[in-house]
């Protein structure tokens, strides 16, 4: 039975050509879906069992997915009753079939309850509408979901009055007991499918609530007047008709393409081994042959703001633009945004693979740096559900760091590591006291990749701030010396050690076109590893011949392999994370998870580590599996180094 399902449903809104290349085998599809790894990631399993706990003695329906008829038959059957709670209720009406998190019937009043491990604060009046009327983009695939469920409802039961509301974890709320979010623990059941292994059996066992529930009546009404569209050309109801037709006679949509949905789409195939939806829409619609396909095209320009409105007008191509089109300024001081833009598309338009840098402004950057120097990295988690008695629902947990010394004298020292792989313990403030025990030696300079790590000790100032330990006022002045306030902080600092930003140097001073206008430190390693004959030579031997240490790598181990005449990514060459998936597959898959911008493998591990039952040896792999990658983010880091002394020489 092919029917419109809520996941197609979004699926259509994103783009109507995706539901031709859904489920497909023979199409490529680098969002893959797990369950299981979804809800170590995000928690969203876990909220909805603590949801329904706040819906007691409701009935659940489960098992026999894909069997629609059955489960509407067993939802009808429960619905005869004059009260009644239920959770996944199923409703089937001509083609169109929904789940409901949670339905609350009394007579005909009826409360549609959708679970979201998302989080609010209940007086923020422009979380879903925003200050110019519209729907705020990133809600607007989650009240589209729920006005779905609603029109599918509706046409089973037209009598019935529907009340929406959103429930998700409330951040002006902050937890009661300790060990909260142990006592919902994820358990694999079957083929792939997720459960709870719930600890308790009452909310009153949970204390102080920590969810809230958002009336969304009102704007799923708007939505079905047309008040608030998704796609301009289609209303609320056209689309979900539109959409029906499509996947029931499996025909292809032929919706538009365009920048921003065929940027992020998912079915493209970079290997050929399976199809691409993305080559046959600009095959069908306009008419590329591969030498098309072959041309660098304009949708991996580095922030290119100015991608769509250019599309939209047929520019598709980097040969197609101009300093003028671009808007191109340069400054003396750093690489703007527009010079790095055209540096990246006249470099590839001309196949030059020479390095950009500016040796003067990075010369001068680099002599302000004290050594020795420390390459610091840390790996975090944001759970809705809090581990502590007093803790807000997405604080930040900070549960691993990785340290490397540079010496002037060029020794590497892969110094420290920290790392709790214990489930149910708050580990910020055993975290600080062994970064702290680190890097408090000397007043050598210490360096981050990018924002994440500042911002982490903004989050755990104030987490000691609130707390009774009884060196927090110690911990607070080294905070306070390696990192700077963040512009909402009520108060404010910039540390005399403040960390020095290798993302911001990188991107002020130098581009590779091997990155393809990327800065991540993924893509800016290897492309620093092909480009620099000074770590070619040095890293194509083992570590205990050039002067690195290492806490979890062997002494001969070898960071350079080139295959095919090309530098493979040392990311690469570590070890699988969860169940054999790549690092890149997990990324993509979470990548529409909020609060996951980068480092959706380790923060899944750790969900792994904190909420499932594992034996000691699995522990232990999984923990030195970590170790290795947050280790090797630090060595990154080193490398980078490496190669910009080498740049100014």
């Amino acid at each position: 039975m092919r029917v419109l399902t809520k996941s197609r449903f979004k699926l259509g809104l994103e783009c109507p050509n995706k539901l031709y290349y859904t489920n497909k085998k023979e199409y490529e599809n680098t969002k893959l879906s797990d369950p299981f790894l979804e809800a170590l990631a995000e928690g969203g399993f876990q909220v909805e069992e603590l949801a329904r706990m706040h819906y007691p003695n409701g009935v659940l329906i489960e098992g026999n997915d894909w069997d629609y008829q059955h489960l509407w038959e067993q939802t009808k059957e429960l619905l005869k009753l004059e009260n009644v709670i239920i959770y996944e209720a199923a409703f089937l009406i001509d083609g169109l079939f929904i789940r409901t998190d949670i339905l609350v019937k009394k007579g005909n009043s009826i409360e549609l309850i959708e679970v979201k491990a998302k989080s609010f604060t209940p007086d923020d009046d422009y979380l879903l509408i925003g200050k110019r009327g519209g729907i705020v983009s990133s809600w607007k695939p989650y009240l589209f979901d729920i006005a779905f469920q609603k029109y599918v409802i509706q046409l089973c039961f037209p009598k019935w009055i529907i009340q929406s509301y959103l429930m998700m974890a409330d951040k002006s709320k902050k937890a009661s007991i300790n060990g909260l979010n142990q006592l919902f623990r994820i358990s694999r059941k079957g083929e792939n499918r997720t459960g709870i292994l719930k600890m308790v059996n009452s909310i009153e066992e949970i204390g102080n609530p920590i969810l809230g529930r958002k009336n969304v009546t009102e704007i799923i009404q708007a939505i079905e007047d047309n008040t608030f569209k998704y796609h301009e050309n289609l209303t609320f109801v056209d689309s979900i008709n539109f959409f029906r037709e499509l996947y029931q006679k499996d025909e292809y949509a032929n919706w538009k393409t365009s920048f921003s949905t065929c940027k992020s789409c998912e079915f493209k195939s970079e290997d050929g081994k399976l199809k691409s939806g993305f080559k046959e829409c600009f095959t069908r619609q306009h008419n590329w042959t591969e030498n098309e396909f072959n041309k660098s095209k304009i949708f991996d320009i580095y922030y290119f703001l100015k991608g769509n409105k250019l599309f939209d007008e047929g520019i598709y191509f980097k040969d197609q633009l101009s300093e003028d089109i671009i808007g191109l300024k340069i400054e003396s001081e750093k690489l703007s945004t527009s010079h790095r833009q055209w540096l990246q598309i006249e470099k590839e338009v001309n196949s030059d693979k020479s390095i950009y840098v500016d040796k003067d402004g990075l010369k001068e950057e680099m002599s302000k740096w004290i050594f020795p120097l420390h390459f610091i990295d840390f790996e975090t988690s944001t759970v809705a559900i809090p581990f502590n008695n007093n803790l807000k629902p997405y604080e930040q947990i900070a549960f691993q760091f990785s340290h490397h010394i540079y010496y002037e004298n060029g020794k590497i020292e892969h110094a420290n590591e920290y790392i709790n792989n214990k489930a149910g313990v708050f580990p910020n403030f055993e975290f600080i006291r062994a970064l702290k025990t680190a890097l408090e030696k000397d007043n050598g300079t210490i360096f981050r990749y990018s924002n994440h790590e500042n911002s982490i000790l903004n989050s755990i100032y104030v987490q000691l701030v609130d707390s009774n330990e009884d060196d927090k006022e110690e911990l607070i002045k080294f905070i306070q010396c390696i990192s700077h306030s963040k512009t909402e902080s009520a108060t404010k600092w910039k540390g005399k050690r403040d960390m020095v930003d290798l993302w911001d140097v990188e991107k002020r001073y130098y581009y590779n076109p091997l990155t393809k206008g990327s800065n991540s430190i993924k893509e800016v390693l290897p492309a620093s590893l092909s480009s620099s004959n000074y770590l070619k030579e040095k890293y194509s031997k083992p570590l205990n011949q050039i002067n690195v240490s290492s806490k979890n790598f062997p002494d001969d181990h070898v960071w350079l392999e080139i295959e095919n005449d090309i530098v493979k990514s040392p990311y690469k060459m570590l070890p699988s994370l969860f169940d054999g998936w790549s690092e890149e597959q997990i990324e993509n898959t979470l990548s529409e998870i909020e609060n996951i911008d980068n480092g959706g493998a380790a923060l899944t591990a750790y969900g792994k580590l904190q909420y499932t039952d594992m034996e000691q040896h699995e522990i232990d792999e999984l923990t030195n599996a970590l170790f290795k990658y947050c280790e090797l983010d630090t060595l990154a880091m080193v490398m980078i180094y490496e190669h910009f002394k080498e740049l100014i020489k």
